[in-house]
């Protein structure tokens, strides 16, 4: 059976193609004026685009349903009906985004089965592919709202009082869309035994290193804090040097120590500021106030905590240099995620037995696999992006390699539902 599946995985001559027709094909839902891709939650695009995938997967065979709030599953029935193997991936994107973000988990899921049950036939077990409503947050200020349905996380009072920029609430949009919420009485699902997402790498590893294919053995724990900096607001012409309170040269100070300090720590810690606002921003007034951000990043809880410990001291103590207050804020703490090493090892082994080139990494990036991972033994499959560009219309994926995703995932899913 080995030999079999390495011989049909190395004969899907136009795979690529197929993919890449299909990801082009979905994009067309939500495409916009600038070029790429804004199917937001519950909007006119989103439903389009979930009612053409349930018309496709029913067209492959698979048996098509939306549960209550919209996430949509095709199913390739079992012989044991009470346990399922789940893929897949989310269907919004953000505003103007690419089109294979959430999408390709999506395609791919679904060609895969098709080629299960056109070569193997009945599963053991249920193998299912979900288009999960959103994951990205971008319309609502709400994140991961699929996965959370599915492993019960979600709460109906999170969302009942929020709205779009627009100020349209949750609710009506949810309601105009056709969906509703669940009966959070019933729990999550008790028959998911396992979750492999494949999704694009959205960094440049894969690319760089030449590998077709990445194992995610770990998603990396976040730190995100806003610091404010206080120091006085002066006239530009009249103030000394010596006698200036510039939040914006301490903050400066700051950002160059913390980018400092993540350099000589190394992989896999990265840190990132990416927002400066300084008040009142004028040429000819020394900055009093200054806002930005710190991203940190790292596989492993310790390691988070002590850098960040060690980042905090540091701009504490160069506030009291430069004679500035400092506020710091820590408003997003997610600890790091381990995949299972079970399905880990699954994967690993099928791409040894398809002669799939790989290599075991973390994910620098959210995604669903993360929710799912503490409910469902959970591993992710990535595939090269061009130049690790993501979230945005020139995101793109080459078609040999969209395909070397799917035939690794036609292994995954093979020796979980079928064995």
């Amino acid at each position: 059976m080995l030999s079999e599946m390495k011989d049909i995985v190395q004969k899907l001559e136009h795979l690529g193609e197929e993919v890449a027709g299909k990801l082009e094909w979905l994009g067309e839902f939500g495409k916009d004026s600038a070029g790429g891709v804004s199917r937001l939650l519950y909007t006119k695009e989103w439903v389009e685009g979930q009612h053409a995938l349930k018309e496709w997967m029913e067209s492959e065979g698979l048996e098509a349903r939306f549960d209550e709030i919209g996430n949509l599953y095709g199913t390739l029935k079992g012989e044991n009906t009470e346990e399922t193997v789940l893929t897949g991936s989310h269907v919004d994107t953000v505003k103007n985004g690419g089109r294979y973000d959430g999408a390709y988990g999506i395609v791919a899921g679904i060609i895969a089965l098709k080629y299960l049950k056109k070569h193997f036939g009945e599963p053991k077990r249920n193998i299912e592919v979900v288009s999960m409503a959103e994951e990205e947050g971008s319309r609502f200020p709400y994140s991961f709202w699929g996965s959370k349905n599915i492993v019960g996380l979600a709460k109906r009072k999170e969302v009942e009082d929020i709205k779009d920029f627009d100020g349209i609430p949750f609710v009506e949009a949810m309601k105009n869309a056709g969906f509703g919420f669940r009966d959070e009485s019933k729990g999550p699902r008790k028959d998911l035994k396992a979750f492999v997402e494949v999704h694009v790498e959205q960094g440049n590893v894969l690319e760089n290193e030449k590998i077709d294919i990445g194992v995610v053995n770990n998603i990396v724990g976040q730190r995100r804090y806003t610091i404010e900096i206080i120091g006085e607001a002066n006239h530009a012409g009249t103030t000394p040097m010596g006698y200036r309170k510039d939040a914006l040269f301490a903050a400066s100070h700051m950002i160059h120590e913390i980018i400092s300090m993540a350099k000589v720590v190394g992989d896999p810690l990265v840190t990132t500021v990416g927002k400066l606002e300084p008040v009142p921003n004028i040429v000819n007034v020394v900055p009093g106030k200054v806002f930005f951000t710190i991203d940190v990043r790292h596989t492993n809880k310790e390691a988070i905590v002590s850098f960040t410990e060690q980042m905090e001291t540091k701009m504490k103590d160069i506030s009291k240099e430069h004679g500035v207050d400092i506020n710091i804020d820590l408003w997003m703490d997610e600890d790091p995620v381990p995949m299972d090493e079970k399905v880990v090892e699954i994967i690993e082994k099928q791409c040894k037995e398809s002669g799939l080139n790989y290599k075991v990494m973390h994910s620098g990036a959210g995604h669903d696999s993360q929710i799912f991972a503490a409910f469902v033994p959970t591993a992710m499959i990535f595939v090269p992006s061009r130049n690790g560009i993501s979230h945005n219309p020139l995101e793109f994926t080459e078609p040999r390699d969209l395909a070397e995703g799917v035939k690794a995932l036609i292994g995954a899913l093979y020796e979980l539902g079928y064995k």
